[in-house]
Order: structure tokens, then C-alpha cells, then sequence
């Protein structure tokens, strides 16, 4: 298995090493031959030699059974360069077209949500990757005067659409509760979120198994805070999925577990914390690289090293339940030492 590691910008080296500390015990408690392919993407990069990904990098890339990434951002470039011009072109030229999101209360981790226990909150959010508010399709006229008009389009093709729900589907269909809700606004969203409802329900039609739910985006926001036990696989377009993740990541305790993967179920797929590059904890060894870690277990799970997988996550959830706090700074014990203790348990 060759492994593309990206670390970034910011934290994600000191993430990315901790995370490649559970692969390695990984690799030798269930025989894995793992190889890695340092690859150095991001701000810092850009801004010492002008390139942002050049073909040859995301030949590269294509090139690597899986991507672990630690995160991507520079507070000396300009907003969108590095987004657009890493992150969002990996998952457009490679595919990686549904976004997972597992959301889920460890055990011993307190969530914001005063009374929430680990039965609570249980989910996987999948969000579609390459579309809607995200393609990059608009206009912007008469910028700077009093006439400025700025659109933003939301493109959404039925077999975007389709191939994003029918995984969600598959997904459902492996987990014990085989519940599916798709978020979208279709009172007032009548194109977009009506593709995404009719879509639903035709996909729902060949999975009979599949308890299928629809709610408004609003309306979920607040049920996941008040009855997040409700929900099981939700699906939902680019930029709905974007918001409600980040409230997903709130009520499992925070950033410090929140893992995301960009998912070509064809091809390379690519693995990363959501948390970002945390700025002004580079160096410090306070900054929390259990979602990261957490990454790497989603990238096992992937590939097929499912066993592996969920040893990783195992380790994850106990190190988790066992640590004062997940905020960077207060987990009572450094980067590196959290690092080691999951690392320990993946070993056995």
C-alpha cells in the first residue's frame, strides 16, 4: 500500500506524523506492507516557488493507493488560491465526488450539547464533493459601485447527483439502523433541492431496506442539537453538507476527533482532519492529532484493511475518552505523547 502523506501547512506535519505512528503499528501488528510518498503541497510551497499543484504533483497523487493530508492554508496568501487551487482540484480531477463525514461521541468525551452520551450521536454525514455551490460557476458585474452584482450558481447534474446518493444508499445499507435523511431547501430551493428530492426518492425505490426521511437544512440544524439519536445516514449537496459538518463536529466533542474523506470509490481517495492548519499552534505540541489519527483508520477502513481500520479507530476513541479535554492546549499531555499512547494500543 503506498500512502501519499501531505502534510501542509501549520499543524498538519506535527498531525500527519502522529497519524503515521498508528499506521506503522498498524502495519505491524497485521502485516500490512505500507509505503510512504512525502509530498510537499501547500502555502508555504506556494509562496517559495510560485507553484500552487502542477500536473506532475497530481500525477503523483494518482499514482498512490490512498492521500493522507494534514491541512492546507496560509494566513500570506490570498484567500481561494489554495482552496481552489489544491483541495478543490484534487477532488475535481480525481473524482473524489462524495464527501464522508462520521459523526460520533466517543465514549468519556463531553459534548457541548449539555446531556448527550455516546448512545446519542452515531451518523455519517455524506455530502456531495464536486458540484453545486462549489463548481465555481457565476458572475460578477459592476464590482466596486453601487450596481454590484455578484451570482453565485449552484450546479447540480443528475448523475452527480444520483452516483452521491446511491453511495449514500450502500453506506445505509451496511449499518444496523438502515436509516437514510436527505437535507436539502426545496420550498424555496425548487431546482436544486427538487433534483436532490426526486433523485432520493427514485435511488429509495431500490432499496427497500432503507428507512427514507427528508427534512429542511434549517429545520435539521436544530433537531441535531436537540434529538441528534434521530439520524443515521444523512445525505445532502456541497454546500449544506459543508455547514451542517461543522455542527456535526461541535456535538462529538469538537475538531480535536472530527475526520473527513474525499472519496473516489473507484480510484484514490483522500483522508484528512477537518480541523485545519490552527494557527499559532505550529511548534507548541499542544495541538490534539486524534482526528487525524482518525484519518488514517478512515483510509484503512477504505482500502479494505478493515480490521486494521477499526483497531486504529478503537485506539482513537479510548485515548479520546481518556484525555481531560480535546481542545489544542488542554489535553493535559503533549502532541507527540498522544500520538504514542494510541500508537501503544494499535500495537497491542
Amino acid at each position: 500500500m503506498k500512502i501519499a502523506v501531505v502534510g501542509g501547512d501549520g499543524t498538519g506535519p506535527e498531525v500527519v506524523a502522529e497519524a503515521q505512528k498508528a499506521l506503522d503499528a498498524a502495519a505491524g501488528r497485521f502485516a500490512l506492507d505500507v509505503g510512504y510518498v512525502p509530498m510537499d503541497l501547500g502555502g508555504s510551497r506556494y509562496l517559495r516557488t510560485g507553484d500552487v499543484l502542477t500536473d506532475e504533483d497530481l500525477a503523483q497523487l494518482k499514482s498512490v493507493d490512498a492521500i493522507l493530508l494534514g491541512a492546507i492554508g496560509h494566513p500570506d496568501v490570498a484567500p481561494g488560491i489554495l482552496e481552489r487551487g489544491i483541495l478543490l482540484r484534487i477532488r475535481f480531477e480525481m473524482n473524489q465526488y462524495v464527501n464522508v463525514r462520521p459523526i460520533k461521541l466517543y465514549p468519556g468525551v463531553t459534548s457541548p450539547v449539555a446531556g448527550l452520551s455516546a448512545d446519542d450521536v452515531d451518523m455519517v454525514v455524506v455530502r456531495e464533493n464536486s458540484e453545486g455551490l462549489y463548481a465555481g460557476s457565476g458572475s460578477l458585474e459592476e464590482e466596486g459601485t453601487p450596481d454590484e452584482v455578484a451570482i453565485q450558481e449552484s450546479v447540480n447534474t443528475r448523475r452527480g447527483v444520483e452516483r452521491c446518493v446511491r453511495y449514500a444508499f450502500e453506506l445505509a445499507q451496511t449499518r444496523p439502523r438502515r436509516q437514510l435523511t436527505m437535507l436539502g431547501k426545496t420550498n424555496v430551493l425548487t431546482y436544486a433541492s427538487g433534483l436532490w428530492e426526486r433523485v432520493t426518492n427514485e435511488v429509495a425505490a431500490d432499496h427497500p431496506d432503507v428507512k427514507t426521511d427528508y427534512a429542511h437544512v434549517d429545520a435539521a440544524a436544530l433537531w441535531l442539537i436537540e434529538d441528534p439519536g434521530r439520524y443515521d445516514v444523512i445525505v445532502t449537496d456541497n454546500m449544506f453538507g459543508d455547514i451542517i459538518t461543522d455542527l456535526g463536529a461541535a456535538i462529538q466533542g469538537g475538531l480535536g476527533v472530527a475526520v473527513g474523506g474525499n472519496i473516489n470509490p473507484e480510484g484514490v481517495s483522500m483522508f484528512e482532519p477537518i480541523g485545519g492548519t490552527a494557527p499559532g499552534f505550529e511548534g507548541t505540541g499542544q495541538i490534539n492529532p486524534l482526528a487525524a489519527i482518525g484519518a488514517a483508520a478512515m483510509l484503512l477502513r477504505t482500502v479494505g484493511e478493515t480490521e486494521a481500520g477499526e483497531t486504529v479507530e478503537e485506539a482513537v476513541a479510548e485515548v479520546a475518552g481518556s484525555l481531560p479535554s480535546l481542545r489544542a492546549g488542554e489535553m493535559g499531555i503533549t502532541t507527540s505523547e498522544v500520538g504514542d499512547r494510541v500508537a501503544e494500543l494499535v500495537g497491542g
